[in-house]
């Protein structure tokens, strides 16, 4: 947990996924399917217990409402017993969008739970 005094470096806020975002992801030629914790336009963190090092390239498949998206990432981080946070790397010009209105859906969800 950072400090409330010390600023975030990513570019993008990343916002809680209420529980029912999955994603279907290889990485170092295994395969898994795992819920994800948070996510912005910049990268995720899952849950797993599959864990890689830092620079690992990731392959990502999430269907959503949305629609199917397609994404390639890298490992940023790995926390044991927790999971993985992931950078993306690439989207193409048809899942930017489709990802783009899954965050805004995570955001109105989480705003109106923060509401109630």
């Amino acid at each position: 947990m950072r400090p409330a005094s010390v600023p975030s470096r990513r570019l993008t806020s990343r916002v809680p996924a209420p529980g029912d975002v999955w994603v279907y992801w290889k990485c170092q030629g295994r395969y898994d399917v795992s819920l994800v914790r948070d996510m912005s336009l910049g990268g995720l963190f899952i849950e797993t217990a599959q864990l890689a090092p830092s620079g690992t390239p990731t392959r990502l498949d999430f269907l959503a409402a949305e629609g199917q998206i397609r994404a390639d990432a890298v490992v940023r981080h790995a926390n044991a017993g927790g999971g993985l946070g992931l950078k993306f790397t690439a989207l193409s010009k048809q899942d930017r969008p489709k990802l783009a209105a899954l965050i805004g859906r995570l955001r109105r969800i989480h705003h109106f739970m923060g509401s109630a």
